[in-house]
């Protein structure tokens, strides 16, 4: 695994940027055998829940202000800087008198703008980082609030975590990925660091590598990753926890790739290939433009004649056979579904225009 510098949080590291421990604080013992273990693997934060804002009462709520003895006692032994999540004034209150490193705002907590403007005022004046995972729900512009409230308190060493999003649909993640919206929150805030949470993406330990080493392809920063001394006898999401050593091999067979390249014959043939690309999205944009004329026409000759917008038949006939030709062209069939979902919508919306629109506007 090639490592390139980087300074994220205010610390000089080699991306990626590892965070680790383990998902709750339990007793003393376990915090310092897990910091002594994870002391042998290039961990540059090391994370344990003290308060945790379960989903059910009578589960592992946490140990509460004991666990930051803990992790400062694990913190003065390893070298390992420490980092707590913290939800309200009185956390915050709590971590800094014990001289806990780094914050991390959870996703519980960053779905709540009252939460994180409390969160906020408490740290106006004390320059400590802080990293804010995204809002359970995909809401991107709750994320850039969380963000923009903590920056406008005066903390400017901040980073984002990427934990994945809560959904009702049942999929191979404990937390659907979203990957669109932590991309999109990097173009518009290219700046600051992105860390990946796998644990909570995945919530099961088969998927950690390729979540991620597709974290890493995607140009992320860095990861926290959960690890703990015995994670089959964690009080708190047991299957998605790893031990120290098992981090280790995770990261022996991570792939850091550079972002830029050095080679002029490989940067040509990309550029010439990146321009064919342009060539064909602006062929798209002409074709798209065509086909909404056509719908628009369409739409002119239902108004005229009485006929409801949506023919539910011939959508489902355009849908059925779009996919059929995205898989005989190798494309995927829930791409194109979605893909082609978008454009009829914009059809629809193109001649709905229309039959709201008044007759000597149409004359015009």
């Amino acid at each position: 695994m090639k490592k390139q510098s980087k300074t994220i949080l205010g610390y000089k590291v080699e991306r990626p940027f590892l965070v680790s421990g383990p998902c709750g604080a339990e007793t003393g013992e376990q915090v310092m055998q897990t910091a002594i273990e994870l002391a042998k693997q290039p961990v540059n934060l090391m994370r344990a829940g003290i308060w945790k804002p379960r989903t059910r009462p009578n589960s592992f709520e946490g140990a509460g202000e004991i666990g930051l003895t803990w992790l400062k006692q694990a913190s003065k032994v390893t070298g390992i800087p420490v980092t707590v999540e913290v939800a309200n004034k009185k956390h915050v209150e709590a971590a800094l008198k014990s001289g806990i490193d780094v914050l991390w705002i959870g996703a519980r907590t960053t779905v709540n703008p009252f939460a994180v403007q409390e969160i906020a005022d408490t740290l106006r004046g004390v320059d400590i980082p802080v990293m804010i995972k995204n809002p359970v729900n995909p809401d991107l512009e709750l994320w850039i609030g969380a963000i923009e409230r903590i920056v406008k308190a005066g903390i400017t060493k901040v980073a984002v975590i990427h934990r994945g999003f809560s959904s009702y649909e049942k999929t191979i993640y404990r937390n659907r990925p979203n990957w669109e919206i932590p991309i999109e929150l990097k173009r518009r805030i290219p700046e600051i660091p992105m860390i990946c949470d796998p644990s909570h993406i995945s919530g099961k330990r088969e998927l950690l590598l390729p979540i991620s080493q597709l974290a890493m392809d995607l140009n992320y920063d860095g990861l926290m990753i959960e690890t703990h001394i015995n994670p089959d006898k964690a009080l708190s999401d047991a299957k998605q926890q790893i031990t120290p050593a098992q981090l280790g091999e995770l990261l022996s067979k991570l792939i850091c790739r550079k972002q830029s390249i050095d080679d002029i014959l490989t940067l040509r043939m990309i550029e010439g290939l990146r321009e064919k690309m342009d060539k064909i999205d602006h062929d798209i944009i002409e074709l798209i433009a065509k086909r909404m004329g056509i719908a628009k026409r369409i739409g002119e000759h239902k108004k005229e004649n009485n006929i409801t917008i949506l023919q539910s038949e011939r959508w489902d006939e355009i849908l059925q056979s779009r996919m059929q030709s995205g898989l005989e062209k190798e494309l995927d069939k829930e791409f194109v579904k979605k893909l082609f979902e978008i454009i009829h919508h914009e059809s629809i919306h193109q001649q709905a225009q229309l039959m709201n629109t008044s007759e000597e506007e149409v004359k015009k």
